[in-house]
């Protein structure tokens, strides 16, 4: 059972996750042979100033 774990800086609207959920429910079917019911989908909007590149937050503060 495939269990995709998707975190972003930032948030997403409620269309763009189901339009992301879809296109990789619909790759692990196509590539794994998953079928869509095995496929769980978690996203985790994380603030930018948590989130840190090159030492420095995303924040840009």
């Amino acid at each position: 059972m495939p269990y995709v774990d998707i975190k972003i800086a930032g948030s997403l609207s409620r269309e763009q996750k189901a339009e992301i959920a879809q296109e990789i429910t619909a790759t692990l079917q196509r590539v794994a042979h998953k079928p869509p019911s095995y496929t769980y989908i978690t996203f985790n909007e994380v603030a930018y100033e948590d989130w840190a590149i090159a030492g420095e937050l995303l924040d840009g503060k």
